[in-house]
């Protein structure tokens, strides 16, 4: 069917359609893209014969606003969006966002808080009997008893909050097509007991058998290990060949089942789900709001695989994506690309072709196919494991293919590389092709810290395999004559940071001569490794205790250490390095990160200071007496060169 899927009743009309099969509830405005999750599974079950409607950003506090499309035949489907609500609402500081990238114009308040949940249960209140399924990012990370951040709580399954019967969780392309077709044919939602990839709920323990069994709602409520322990056993059951069905029992003898997930979509599937007639726009009707900010950043872009064998603590894709890596075909992607080029408003570049990790192709070993991806093992962690198979032969050959394509001047590869396995490849070519020809004047990567104990708490390799890369990068742009730069990514106040690990990734940065325009706090998202840390104080992978930094102004403090030449950071830098013990980095070394106090008795050869409080000239910088000039390393004021991003891994000149 051609065109935009329904989103008012003379929509309806326009199409012949009396009754919907689905209605749709999601978070986001409408935009019909395959990048964006509520468009493929409507697109999926369209091809499928099934009608679907679309309710983007319903008001919340009006019970009418859920109804405009009528009752659907099967079900309601519900999304927050392609961010969790609540990411999607705060900073991790828990400040309120200023803007939001999914909502026409950018406007903010166009969804609530917790965003399933309210709108589960605002469809209960109207309609009591009808089925209610829920899936995307939101619900698939909060599937079982979980942590929240936002509220510093621990949360029952969405699933009970919601008032859902069931959770799509992962993509959910299978799942929901076996969903629908079930409820097609006239089983009870309470009877879909069966498809993989969800989560149902029910008081008949008779539905579930090789199951294994977490630990309760209320034992997890009581003592911070448990929760630990049923994290460990969840994620290592997220796995489609291996995964076993995991229970977790609630008061009043309610339990809440979680199948194995589904299994991961053939090349060819990926094929089919990716031509699908999408309208690769928002819809009209946002126009005269400016459109939605987030298509930008995908419309010139090409999706090549999903999944990722990285294992990152602090990301979600092991829980939502999972580990096996799926890719489309090389015709697959350049058909689409055809159709960018197509656009009016191409230029003649293609912002970015990749996925979770744009170097992935293919699994990370030929055993995952058949066995599944092991259990107490990492492909990449703490070393790449001897059976993982590195090439990226294929991932090269589909961008010289890209970069032959008419009107096509340039090729750009923005998703993250995943350094260490570009070094693990004994060929270099398509190291040398990334920075010939795919690199927009800097590469971004992820070494995240530089610190080992944190590193190993982040599940990222050691801070020498990132200057392997960072020396091998360098070298190949001067053998080309190039002057291309790496940015990293770096965050602070994961677990397992003290405020030593912080003061040596201060000095780092001070070695290479750079200092970060944007600094990320670790944000305690849902089902990541690093938030049960968080919560828990305990790693879930030995069980042993780790330190976590919960105190704003510990946070705040580490945060500054990162933009420790920042002058409105002095007084928290100077606090952090006394506080650790580092006095010698206050002084006039070029070693030292800040100058001394105004009225400060300095002593050079002890490095320590003897200070008063110090005085502001009002706007944030800090004077030093003694006539001296307020110049060099410190963060103390007066005039500087602003470092730019052509400092990023360049050795300063003495």
């Amino acid at each position: 069917m051609a065109g935009y899927l329904p989103i008012c009743k003379e929509d309806l009309e326009k199409q012949n359609i009396d009754q919907l099969d689905f209605v749709y509830v999601i978070g986001d405005a409408y935009v019909d893209h395959p990048s964006f999750g509520p468009a493929i599974i409507s697109r999926v079950l369209e091809s499928h014969g099934y009608t679907v409607g679309i309710i983007s950003q319903p008001d919340w506090k009006d019970q009418d606003s859920i109804s405009i499309l009528g009752k659907p035949r099967l079900a309601f489907i519900i999304s927050g969006g392609n961010m969790d609500s609540m990411v999607n609402h705060y900073y991790v500081s828990k400040k309120h966002r200023s803007t939001d990238a999914y909502t026409p114009g950018g406007e903010v308040g166009k969804r609530p808080d917790h965003a399933t949940v309210v709108y589960g249960n605002l469809i209960r209140k109207t309609y009591k009997d009808i089925p209610i399924v829920i899936g995307g990012i939101e619900a698939s990370l909060r599937r079982m008893a979980h942590y929240d951040y936002w509220s510093d709580s621990f949360k029952r399954s969405i699933l009970l909050d919601s008032g859902a019967n069931m959770i799509s969780y992962g993509m959910g392309e299978k799942s929901i097509v076996e969903i629908a077709d079930a409820l097609n044919s006239g089983l009870n939602v309470s009877d879909i007991t069966f498809v993989k990839g969800t989560v149902y709920k029910t008081k008949d323990e008779n539905l579930f058998y090789d199951e294994i069994r977490l630990p309760s709602y209320d034992q997890m409520k009581e003592d911070k290990r448990y929760y630990a322990e049923s994290f460990k056993i969840q994620y290592d059951n997220t796995d489609p060949f291996t995964g076993k069905v995991l229970v977790e029992e609630y008061p009043n003898g309610v339990f809440v089942v979680q199948n194995p997930p589904q299994p991961p979509l053939s090349t060819q599937e990926m094929d089919d789900v990716y031509a699908l007639p999408y309208m690769r726009n928002y819809h009209p009707s946002y126009e005269e709001k400016g459109g939605v900010p987030a298509i930008s950043e995908i419309k010139f872009s090409l999706i090549s695989n999903r999944g990722c064998f990285g294992g990152c603590n602090f990301c979600a894709l092991t829980f939502h994506q999972g580990r096996t890596i799926q890719v489309r075909s090389h015709e697959s992607i350049i058909d689409e690309a055809k159709k960018i080029i197509d656009l009016p408003e191409f230029k003649g570049y293609i912002h970015d072709v990749g996925g979770p990790t744009a170097n992935f192709r293919h699994p990370s070993c030929e055993k995952q196919l058949k066995y599944g991806v092991c259990k107490n093992k990492q492909c990449l962690f703490p070393k790449p494991c001897k059976n993982l198979y590195v090439d990226h032969s294929d991932y090269l050959a589909l961008l010289r293919k890209l970069r032959e394509l008419p009107k096509v001047k340039k090729v750009f590869v923005r998703s993250g590389i995943r350094f260490d396995y570009l070094l693990a490849d004994s060929d270099d070519t398509f190291f040398k092709e990334l920075v010939e020809h795919h690199i927009s004047g800097q590469l971004k990567v992820a070494p995240e810290h530089i610190a080992d104990p944190v590193l190993m708490r982040m599940g990222k390799p050691e801070n020498s395999v990132y200057e392997r890369f960072i020396h091998r990068y360098k070298k190949l742009n001067e053998q080309m004559g190039k002057n291309q730069f790496v940015v990293p990514y770096l965050m602070s106040s994961h677990p397992g940071s003290t405020m030593k690990e912080a003061v040596a990734l201060a000095e780092y940065l001070r070695d290479i001569g750079y200092m970060p325009e944007q600094v990320q706090d670790f944000y305690p998202t849902p089902s990541t490794m690093s938030t049960v840390m968080y919560y828990t104080g305990i790693d879930p992978r030995d069980m042993k205790p780790v330190y976590v930094v919960k105190n704003p102004h510990e946070k705040a403090m580490q945060r500054a250490l990162i933009q420790y030449r920042n002058p409105a950071n002095y007084d928290l830098v100077y606090e952090a390095l006394v506080k650790a013990g580092r006095e010698d980095l206050i002084g006039f070394d070029k070693k030292c990160l800040i100058r001394p106090r105004h009225n400060a008795s300095y002593n050079s050869k002890k490095g320590k200071q003897y200070a008063h409080a110090p005085k502001s000239n009002g706007n944030g910088k800090y004077v030093r007496n003694n006539n001296e000039h307020n110049k060099g390393n410190g963060a103390s004021g007066g005039k500087k060169k602003k470092k730019t991003i052509r400092n990023v891994h360049k050795k300063k000149k003495n």
